[in-house]
């Protein structure tokens, strides 16, 4: 839990704001698997903290990334 609170959470907050600059300049396909990646582990951290908020907020958004990524390689 320590590890997940200390590395997950500072690491996926890293991936989104990534994620989310990369979009802003439309470096596409990569912003949707660097922003796809803080996704899930912010959703890691949410399961593990027994967070629903968090769950719900960023659960949600894999499988949006994943219509992403079906486009990308289909």
């Amino acid at each position: 839990m320590k590890f997940v609170n200390k590395y997950i959470k500072w690491a996926s907050t890293a991936f989104i704001l990534s994620g989310i600059v990369l979009t802003s300049i439309n470096f596409y396909p990569l912003n949707i698997f660097v922003h796809g990646a803080g996704s899930l582990g912010w959703t890691i951290v949410g399961y593990v903290n027994k967070d629903r908020a968090l769950m719900v907020n960023f659960g949600i958004q894999i499988p949006i990334f994943a219509l992403g990524y079906a486009k990308v390689f289909f």
